[in-house]
């Protein structure tokens, strides 16, 4: 089966509004890799000096510390309390636990991120769940409907480095794989799948979205223009350290005759320097030194930076190395990091609908029919820092009042469902240990066993 028009004229919006969005997309990316071109370093800084430049990254704080923070703990059917062993199965055998992390990078680097849904032909109850790179992927969104209309992955290159040479067009209810030759013509149909899903095997997460708009936004817009400044400090400083940071020495009533070893050679400059006294002989000849400058004012820039870095990101100021003398407290520690929880909490209430959605999609797949609302509930790990004592004195108290079960105490704690499944295997041993010793412990005034 050919293409038809529409799928042709589908294909080329795709890749046109893909295309519009590369540039910007590698800019972000260098960002994050700390391998930007800051295009304005000073004038006070020589061409020549563009390789001293050195980057503050970050951009790659920023992102890390919020995706170390987004650990998913468990996926909930609606209606239930407990994790759901099913989802479970789908979540350990696509690795998801390593994957949502590049989901979450690609949210906060590029604006937006990308998961779709396959097939597992080895074992149809494990769909295939995968993350889609945002720079291959674009999306098509029915404004009206608010709901994802169409979507094309481009991918493949020719030898001569040139591409994409393939493309898979998901569409509602069939997905379309086409390619075309290394001249990169007109694509032609590869395969058909008519799945009658009713909808487009793919989720977008747009980062902080707003209303009117289905663009998203870089987590890193906030600290851009602070890694740029930060970055012309850093290469200014080389250039102070160079010129004005080591003190220099003077001379008068000195020539270049002085100059040279025994055979009348001259001697190097480096060496002249520091054996210029001993090599001295006129009278009239002074030597004298140049202060160093002081470069104190570089640390001053560099830690106002750092504190506008913080604030614009609700981040402690230790995350970008300003520290005191006095190690931290525990409240010191939560007080600090109030900011920085509740938003990533914000951000996991966001992160939490997208991947509910791809659990009510990956069911669909598995079951052959949809979750009541798609509603998957995803519970998360606690953002904040642990601090284990003052964690356990307050459960201890609210345990001992009995405001608080066992298996709520292990909640609280974090645990994962596995790690909860292990505690009640080792409850049960427990007790039965305890049974079998009950049992077989003598009663007083019973004759002893063998009697």
């Amino acid at each position: 089966m050919a293409l038809s028009t529409d799928e042709l004229a589908l294909i080329t919006r795709h890749k046109t509004e893909l295309d519009s969005r590369s540039l910007n997309d590698e800019l972000l990316l260098r960002y994050y890799l700390g391998r930007q071109r800051v295009e304005q370093l000073g004038m006070a800084i020589p061409p020549n000096m563009r390789r001293f430049l050195t980057i503050a990254n970050w951009c790659r704080v920023v992102v890390d510390t919020i995706d170390n923070r987004q650990q998913v703990r468990s996926l909930i059917l609606p209606g239930e309390e407990t994790a759901d062993p099913e989802l479970r199965a789908i979540w350990d055998a696509n690795n998801m636990t390593s994957h949502v992390g590049m989901f979450n990078r690609d949210r906060m680097i590029y604006g937006r991120s990308f998961m779709s849904v396959g097939t597992n032909e080895a074992n149809q109850a494990l769909p295939l769940v995968r993350v889609e790179s945002p720079r291959e992927l674009n999306a098509i969104v029915d404004v009206r409907r608010e709901s994802m209309s169409s979507a094309a992955r481009f991918y493949g290159t020719t030898a001569q480095g040139r591409g994409p040479t393939q493309v898979t067009l998901y569409l509602p209810n069939e997905t379309v794989w086409a390619s075309r030759d290394g001249s990169l013509g007109d694509w032609s149909e590869v395969d058909r799948d008519p799945h009658g899903l009713g909808v487009v095997p793919v989720v977008m997460h747009l980062n902080r979205r707003a209303s009117g708009g289905w663009e998203g936004e870089s987590q890193m817009s906030d600290t851009i223009p602070h890694v740029d400044g930060a970055a012309r400090s850093l290469t200014n400083l080389q250039f102070a350290q160079e010129a004005h940071g080591i003190p220099r020495m003077w001379m008068t009533g000195v020539a270049k005759g002085d100059f040279v070893d025994q055979d009348g050679k001259p001697i190097p400059q480096f060496e002249a320097y520091f054996d210029a006294i001993q090599m001295l002989t006129s009278k009239d000849a002074k030597v004298g030194q140049l202060d160093a400058a002081d470069l104190k004012n570089f640390e001053t820039s560099l830690n106002i930076y750092r504190t506008e870095a913080a604030n614009a990101n609700g981040f402690p100021a230790s995350f970008f190395g300003i520290t005191s003398a006095n190690p931290p407290t525990e409240g010191s520690i939560r007080a600090e990091e109030a900011r920085l929880v509740r938003s990533v909490e914000t951000q996991n209430d966001e992160v939490g609908m997208t991947v509910g959605w791809i659990g009510g999609l990956a069911l669909r797949f598995a079951r052959g029919e949809w979750v009541e609302g798609n509603r998957v509930q995803v519970d998360w790990f606690d953002p904040s820092t642990p601090t284990v004592s003052q964690r356990e004195d307050a459960l201890a108290k609210r345990r001992a009042a009995g405001v608080l079960s066992r298996e709520g105490y292990w909640d609280e704690l974090g645990w994962s469902e596995a790690r909860k499944a292990k505690e009640r295997a080792y409850f049960e041993a427990e007790s039965a240990d305890t049974l079998l010793t009950n049992l077989l412990r003598p009663v007083a005034g019973d004759a002893p066993v063998g009697a």
